[in-house]
């Protein structure tokens, strides 16, 4: 927990308060000056909070409840959605996503995989705060010739949410008899490669540059993902989109407008 807000819980009058470290997924217009939004916080999980009078110019921090930003915040508890009473910004991310299309596609993809993966509202999730954390900070300090470009940025934190979430893909061994590989085929609704005896019709052929690539994406070695040809990550793009959509039950309305 940052230090910015104490980590504790209180009260506002008879009002219970309590305090955490989040990132904002996404918000929505409510009212005239409101806005309900909906973050990822550290030890509450997906939280909904309404910020009100956020809209209007003369809010103390509506700059901070953007889309991207880390923040710490106090939140007062309600009857339906909980209220932001204070936000201390960490990382304002928003202000340099906001400047770079290709960046600020990616981390609408990165924030909405998250608001996807993580369905359930105050279920702690930890490893999902700290992982979206790691990559929108990656994403928005990295200089541009830094060790993974934008596109690998966002397919490697697909993988290793979907893989955090329970549903790593199966990269060497068959996923459906455990047959020792290397194989030829990638089924998308058998969770990774399969071997020839178990390869279903709809199957892809996966070449060993592209296996190595997503192997590199799930465990962060961008020397290897750095060398790989434009034609293998653009392979690896489409093998982890169909991956990302068939756990997410349909694909990532963001994903399409990230120039590949």
């Amino acid at each position: 927990m940052s230090p910015l807000l104490s980590s504790r819980r209180g009260t506002i009058g008879d009002v219970p308060t309590y305090t955490d470290e989040a990132i904002v997924l996404r918000t929505h217009k409510l009212g005239e000056a409101d806005r309900i939004v909906t973050l990822l916080s550290r030890r509450h999980g997906k939280v909904r909070a309404v910020a009100k009078g956020v809209r209007r110019t003369s809010s103390k921090f509506g700059a901070r409840l953007e889309p991207f930003s880390q923040v710490d915040l106090q939140f007062a508890t309600g009857r339906t959605l909980d209220v932001i009473t204070q936000a201390v910004a960490i990382r304002l991310h928003s202000q340099v996503l906001s400047r770079d299309y290709e960046r600020f596609t990616v981390g609408q993809v990165m924030v909405e995989a998250a608001d996807r993966i993580v369905a359930e509202e105050g279920e702690p999730a930890l490893r999902q705060y700290l992982l979206l954390a790691g990559g929108l900070r990656a994403l928005a300090e990295q200089p541009p010739d830094g060790p993974a470009t934008p596109g690998m940025a966002m397919d490697s934190y697909l993988l290793r949410a979907i893989a955090i979430a329970g549903y790593a893909p199966t990269l060497d061994d068959c996923a459906r008899c455990g047959a020792p590989g290397p194989h030829e085929a990638f089924n998308v609704q058998a969770g990774g490669v399969v071997c020839a005896r178990c390869r279903p019709p709809d199957s892809v052929r996966v070449d060993a540059e592209t296996l190595g690539y997503l192997r590199a994406l799930l465990t962060g070695d961008w020397e290897v993902a750095r060398r790989s040809a434009d034609q293998t990550r653009k392979r690896a793009g489409g093998l982890v989109a169909a991956f990302t959509g068939w756990h997410l039950d349909r694909s990532l309305r963001s994903l399409p407008l990230v120039d590949r």
